[in-house]
């Protein structure tokens, strides 16, 4: 399909986008990937019963991804500083419904409270407000750290590349990890599912020095040691348009 009217590229995307315009523009900034495998029993506890855990060779995995929301706005609105850029820090995993693979979000801990408030009642997102700060650069390296107000629970650490940026092959842990243009919640009992639209990833290896990972450790996924990931990421971060998050039909 190449490039769309809108001109959106989408030759890169497994299954298609919706044809409506997109509502919300963001960037998506100094992205950091820490990734685990976990024991899917542990980790089916946490998603609705009518999404199926995707797994890659067998295995499941969660992500801790710390980075910055920069200019979130609706299409036609500019961003307003102070409000659209946020640290955000939020832990994942992989899902699919329908054919469709995507995202499921156990915590999307934000220094945002005007997201915190709106995306979850307008979407089903979990978000929770959380001192979230990352600086630095990707050459040099990331620095991150984050404290929920709540109780207390943060993350703490840094991250900086150890090769050189390439972007992920199908059939490879990455393609599975990162290429990813949709995401699932739960709004009102009534599972609803959403797609996101950004070029394809670059990223590289890093490597990381995490001094706490309470976030993590909030939950039960069987991870022996949340400071040393098993596979660890760095990307400078995509340009990204959302569409509405509508509800699966025979969904319960």
């Amino acid at each position: 399909m190449g490039t769309r009217k809108d001109g959106l590229e989408v030759d890169h995307i497994p299954f298609p986008m919706p044809e409506t315009r997109w509502i919300l523009r963001q960037n998506w900034k100094k992205l950091t990937f820490l990734h685990w495998k976990v024991d899917p029993a542990l980790l089916r506890a946490h998603l609705p019963d009518d999404l199926e855990l995707d797994l890659f060779e067998g295995d499941a995995y969660v992500g801790c991804i710390p980075f910055v929301m920069e200019d979130v706005r609706p299409s036609g609105v500019p961003a307003v500083p102070g409000i659209s850029t946020f640290g955000e820090f939020n832990i994942r995993t992989y899902v699919v419904k329908n054919g469709v693979p995507g995202v499921f979000f156990l915590t999307l801990d934000a220094k945002s409270r005007v997201t915190c408030l709106y995306a979850n009642w307008r979407y089903g997102l979990t978000y929770r407000y959380a001192k979230c700060s990352v600086k630095g650069e990707f050459s040099e390296g990331y620095r991150w750290s984050s404290v929920r107000k709540k109780d207390g629970v943060g993350l703490n650490g840094s991250s900086k590349p150890t090769s050189e940026v390439r972007q992920a092959n199908p059939g490879t842990l990455e393609y599975f990890l990162f290429e990813r243009y949709s995401l699932y919640t739960v709004r009102k009992g009534k599972l609803h599912h959403g797609y996101t639209h950004h070029l394809k990833w670059w990223y590289c290896d890093a490597e990381a020095s995490i001094s706490e990972n309470s976030l993590v450790e909030s939950y039960n996924l069987g991870i022996s040691d949340a400071t040393t990931p098993e596979f660890i990421h760095m990307s400078k971060g995509v340009n990204v348009v959302t569409w509405h998050m509508l509800p699966l039909e025979g969904a319960s």
